[in-house]
């Protein structure tokens, strides 16, 4: 069930968002697209004349413990997220010093009517990793309604995420926008989708991304893969490919995912040509040779011309689009190119009517550094959910609102 079907009016609602953001060395948020996703979710509920209790978890807090061993609370504490979130929501924001029990609950009684209350980190807690009942159900008191937003960790069978949902009946959970849109837009691509649908992969490690290959295999029309893993695929075919990164154990998966595209008629596109480097550095000695007799040495870090030229004809001939993985090291801005080129591609063919999803991770920080954002259809917030979800898992997060 969706947000706008449930009533919520008088209701205090319980809401689990994703506010693990990134902060700077004095703890101020560096990066709020996060809190802003939530938004919407937030301000409806108010807007219906309920209350709100946003819990989330921040960092990893049980793994990066003081010296001593106990909880580095002065980092990991959720209380870095109240200032920002009060500035976008243009209202005071209370904030309780623990995710349960009593000091928590009289928060939570004393309050009203639109005013929001965001929880101490949930992760404070072992029993939040381990879905553990109990917890759960110290959660779940806090609220009448419970609303599930965060799709970063909807792959996640958290208490917060997941086992919480069972103290609420269906008419009292629910889904809220963000997770609404993810789950649209993932549909879109997973049930029938519009062709020619292509697949643009990329990322270090064809082991990385080897569920996701062999799920698209049975759905798209082009495969289209940049970035290290392509190296062990073209080294599959017999290719030369010199010290690029290579995964020499995935040669026979690497033949494998070849073969079973081959035999659907799916295009699997490597490409023809790399901008290689004597080093992985950004001021490295360069060429641009073909990809399958890269010398020793040598190592690909980007795409060629020819395979952009190619790539983009593919992209711009496609109606469905779904892209994981940069081209090449975009973070070098020597080894920038294939990615840039790749993230306009996308943008013309939704300029032309393609839909397309940018499927989390680092082609998200791509997108973004291309400054493109808004010109596709939707870029997800959550890159492990949104591989699950394309990889055709149901999520916990998910399954726990429906079941």
């Amino acid at each position: 069930m969706y947000l706008d079907q449930i009533e919520l009016q008088g209701k205090k609602v319980l809401v689990r968002v994703d506010f693990n953001v990134p902060l700077d060395h004095n703890y101020a948020v560096t990066d709020d697209t996060r809190i802003r996703g939530a938004l919407p979710t937030i301000k409806y509920i108010l807007e219906q004349g309920a209350a709100v209790i946003l819990m989330s978890h921040l960092g990893r807090p049980q793994k990066k413990t003081n010296e001593d061993g106990s909880l580095n609370r002065q980092k990991f504490t959720l209380k870095h997220t109240v200032g920002r979130l009060s500035e976008l929501l243009g209202k005071s924001v209370a904030f309780s010093e623990d995710t349960i029990g009593s000091s928590t609950e009289k928060a939570v009684e004393d309050l009203k009517m639109g005013e929001v209350l965001v929880l101490e980190n949930t992760r404070f807690y072992k029993e939040e990793k381990k879905g553990d009942q109990e917890f759960a159900a110290q959660l779940a008191k806090l609220g009448d309604v419970y609303i599930n937003d965060a799709f970063g960790t909807a792959h996640r069978a958290h208490a917060s995420t997941c086992t919480v949902a069972q103290f609420f009946d269906k008419a009292h959970r629910g889904f809220g926008f963000l997770i609404q849109k993810e789950l649209e837009s993932a549909k879109r691509l997973t049930d029938n989708p519009v062709r020619p649908f292509t697949a643009i992969v990329g990322g270090a490690k064809v082991s990385d991304k080897i569920l996701l290959l062999e799920k698209l295999v049975d759905s798209v029309d082009n495969i289209i893969i940049g970035g290290g893993m392509a190296y062990t695929l073209l080294k599959a075919q017999g290719g030369e490919v010199g010290s690029s990164l290579l995964e020499e154990d995935k040669l026979e998966v690497a033949k494998a995912l070849l073969a079973k595209a081959a035999s659907k008629g799916v295009q699997i596109l490597l490409p023809e040509d790399s901008v290689v480097a004597d080093a992985f550095d950004n001021d490295a000695n360069t060429q641009t040779i073909a990809s399958n007799a890269i010398p020793a040495g040598w190592m690909g870090l980007d795409i060629g011309p020819k395979a952009v030229e190619k790539f983009t004809a593919v992209v711009l001939n496609s109606k469905s689009l779904v892209w994981n993985g940069p081209m090449g090291v975009f973070e070098l801005s020597s080894f920038a190119n294939g990615t840039t080129q790749m993230a306009e591609a996308v943008v013309k063919a939704t300029q032309s009517g393609a839909f397309s999803l940018i499927g989390g991770g680092d082609s998200v920080a791509a997108i973004n550094k291309a400054g493109k954002a808004d010109e596709v259809s939707f870029v997800s917030t959550g890159g492990g959910a949104m591989l699950k979800l394309l990889e055709g898992d149901v999520l916990p997060g998910v399954a726990a609102i429906l079941g």
